[in-house]
């Protein structure tokens, strides 16, 4: 069988091709292509030929195989930073991320178990696309980290908070309250992949938005925190106790990533869809919709 044509998806109305960091498949969940098939026509008794839609070879868990079916093409933030805050206590390597988003482009910069001064902070920010910061059980950042956050967040540029179970938040709820006004709790068990969520507030993954491109399932994590359906957030993932674990917020040009599940940065990452999640969560940060290629230029 000989394939034809990539279908190309469209997101709210935008065609994935005016954006060329983009894949042609963005905001497409389940990845489609059109292939010529010979079959038998009986009453003529002739082999024909016919085209039929079908769906690209998935991986191991059922997601589309092969980075082409990313957000993001390969390379496409090449020259980008990701400034990472990891407060973490309990230590694990952030290697396996980093060589992820490495495939987009993206280095990191990361401070690990502390915090930096303000003065370095605001240094490496200015460096940086996105900020990433994941919480721990204990307050690392104060009003002074929290000005330069806010700063940070307000010219548009993203970030990224990762909490887990009660108490691995504490540093996200204090950075997320003053952003955004939410706060995640509870200490829910996990450890399942959901799929494409099927209805509303059930278990998940959100459908058609380009966080979630290629993805029709994927790991929740271990122990998870949940975040409270609020107006100014759109779902992304909902647990298998149909609790929301991940959310976005998007308004007046500003992107931020809130997410009650850490432990997918370092367990069972070859488990559905994380490499994948990971690489588009970076990818949509960046804003490009917003700031096209002055967000390249400024990373030079």
């Amino acid at each position: 069988m000989k394939t034809t044509t990539i279908l190309i998806g469209l997101f709210l109305g935008i065609a994935s091709t005016t954006f060329a960091q983009y894949n042609s498949v963005a905001g497409k969940n389940r990845i489609t292509e059109n292939v010529e098939e010979e079959y038998y026509d009986k009453d003529l008794g002739v082999k024909k030929s016919r085209i039929v839609e079908k769906e690209v070879e998935s991986d191991t868990y059922g997601n589309a195989k092969g980075n082409q079916y990313d957000l993001a093409v390969d390379g496409a933030f090449e020259g980008q930073t990701i400034a990472v805050l990891d407060f973490c206590e309990d230590g694990y390597s952030f290697d396996t991320a980093k060589g992820a988003l490495a495939e987009k482009g993206f280095s990191v910069y990361r401070w690990s178990k502390a915090a930096p001064s303000p003065k370095e902070l605001k240094e490496g920010l200015d460096k940086s696309c996105q900020l990433w910061i994941v919480s721990g059980r204990n307050k690392y950042l104060n009003e002074k980290h929290l000005a330069i956050i806010k700063d940070f967040f307000e010219s548009g540029r993203g970030v990224y908070i990762w909490g887990d179970n009660d108490p691995y938040y504490v540093d996200a709820n204090y950075i997320a309250k003053a952003l955004i006004g939410v706060q995640m709790t509870g200490n829910t068990r996990g450890d399942q992949t959901v799929n494409l969520q099927m209805e509303e507030k059930k278990a998940g993954v959100m459908p058609n938005h380009l966080i979630t491109t290629g993805l029709q399932n994927i790991y929740e994590g271990i122990t998870i925190a949940t975040l409270p359906n609020h107006e100014d957030l759109t779902p992304i993932i909902y647990g298998s106790a149909n609790n929301l674990v991940t959310a976005v917020y998007e308004k007046d040009g500003k992107r931020l990533i809130l997410d009650g599940g850490f432990t997918r940065l370092f367990i069972k990452w070859d488990t559905a869809g994380t490499g994948r999640y990971v690489k588009n969560a970076a990818a949509w940060l960046v804003n490009y919709e917003r700031f096209g290629d002055d967000v390249v230029a400024n990373q030079k």
